[in-house]
């Protein structure tokens, strides 16, 4: 547990500095007004949905690096880093175009003026800085492999005080700049995506420690059998991301028809829930590392051992985390606005988020798992399944209560419903991973394993 915690204590911070860049962007819209929250909140959901998908595309060079570095094959790292960042650029640009198509779906939204237009040009401005994220994740993910976590996170904090400064200046209109409302948002979160690629690149440049896998030494032309291997291998993680994502994000635009607050207390549970997650996210990345190095050594029993140790520490989390959550659900609606009708909605979803913890965490730690043994195909199954068949129809049934389904309520549940067809949802997929952690760690045992040590 002591070595699963040194390596995930660093992406911890980093990704909580990572994560706080969105809870500044959303408390400072939430303070500038209802309309520009709104606004910002539908933005995110497309930027949260295309981002996060990319990460799971672009995680398919964790595995594969870890697994060279326990074999010791450090002389094979640097062409999967190179064929990396070519995997990453495509998608990037790819991604860019979708986020920019994604627009005509507010067109068919009923929407108050001001939102429609900022959420259309906050989608615009935040699809440039697309392309610097997919090459600053597959850069991330190849320090994370090599155990080279703590530039990470202090890039990750210095890029969230950049973040709160040009807020501050483009929200607010502070020091002469233009009062940019919430699209002062989409441009802070610009400049932040474009420092974390180039400090990244400058720390490695500058630590011996990525001397021995020093992915620019030369120019590599794109290898398309490496670059279908890595796609291979993140394809499937990238729809699992999708599928969990998705659900949250299309929840914003689902409940829009019931106005802003609705909309705007859905967006801040969910802002405050990321931040939470990202606590087993980062035992789960710190995991994969090692349940690979142990793969790549040949030591199937230590890392059947290190996969259900991180469970543990994820659930002692969950306990946590659920708790305070609970007891503090007025004071963190209130930490992100001051209207009276988003604090009350708010802490009602807040106390649903801490019903889920204990599903949310299992699922993600056990699926990083899983991931450490290059077994990708099946999560992607689980997570459609537990998302796309059960929680999204559930949530539409609780939450628009069509009059056509014979047992929905007979009032709309709004964001309500949704959230407790997300907890129903989180369940099946915790409950179907950690059955599939079993039996793969076991698959995989020798016939006869020793003792563990």
């Amino acid at each position: 547990m002591r070595g699963l915690w040194h390596l995930a204590w660093p992406i911890l911070i980093g990704q909580l500095a990572t994560i706080g860049m969105a809870v500044v962007d959303v408390a400072m819209a939430g303070h500038a007004s209802a309309q520009d929250l709104a606004g910002v909140s539908l933005g995110v959901s497309i930027w949260n949905m295309l981002i996060i998908t990319i990460m799971g595309l672009m995680m398919s060079v964790n595995p594969v690096v870890a697994h060279q570095m326990g074999a010791g094959e450090l002389d094979a790292v640097p062409h999967v880093v190179r064929q990396a960042l070519w995997k990453a650029l495509g998608i990037g640009l790819t991604g860019m175009v979708i986020a920019n198509l994604t627009t005509y779906l507010f067109d068919h939204m009923t929407l108050e003026p001001y939102v429609h237009d900022l959420a259309i040009n906050f989608v615009h401005v935040t699809s440039m800085a697309i392309p610097l994220f997919t090459c600053y994740r597959a850069l991330y993910g190849y320090s994370t492999s090599i155990n080279q976590t703590k530039p990470l996170m202090v890039i990750a904090l210095l890029s969230l005080g950049i973040n709160l400064v040009v807020n501050s200046l483009l929200v607010f209109g502070t020091l002469g700049f233009p009062r940019l409302g919430g699209l002062g948002c989409a441009w802070a979160m610009v400049v932040t995506v474009s420092f974390n690629l180039t400090a990244l690149v400058w720390w490695m440049h500058r630590s011996a420690a990525y001397r021995p896998t020093w992915p620019f030494s030369h120019f590599e032309a794109p290898h398309w059998p490496q670059i279908r291997n890595l796609l291979k291998l993140g394809l499937p993680i990238g729809v699992t991301y999708f599928a969990e994502t998705s659900a949250f994000s299309l929840i914003a635009l689902l409940i829009a028809k019931f106005g802003s607050t609705q909309m705007a207390a859905h967006q801040i549970a969910l802002n405050f829930t990321s931040l939470t997650f990202m606590v087993p996210l980062s035992i789960g990345l710190a995991l994969l590392t090692r349940v690979g190095h142990s793969l790549g050594a040949g030591d199937t029993v230590l890392a059947r051992y290190q996969a259900w140790v991180g469970v543990g520490l994820g659930l002692g989390f969950a306990v946590t985390s659920a708790t305070l959550i609970a007891l503090f659900n007025q004071t963190i609606a209130h930490a992100y606005t001051s209207d009276p009708a988003v604090v009350k909605l708010t802490a009602q979803l807040l106390l649903m988020a801490a019903v889920f913890q204990f599903s949310d965490v299992t699922q993600v730690i056990t699926s990083c798992a899983i991931r450490g043994y290059k077994v990708t195909r099946a999560p992607m199954v689980i997570h459609l399944t537990a998302f796309w068949v059960f929680s999204l129809p559930l949530g539409y049934c609780l939450g628009i209560a069509p009059s056509w389904v014979p047992w929905a309520p007979a009032q709309p549940m709004a964001a309500q419903g949704f959230w407790i067809a997300l907890t129903v949802g989180l369940t099946i997929a915790a409950l179907g991973l950690t059955a599939l952690l079993r039996h793969v760690a076991r698959s995989r045992l020798p016939s006869d394993p020793e003792p563990l040590a």
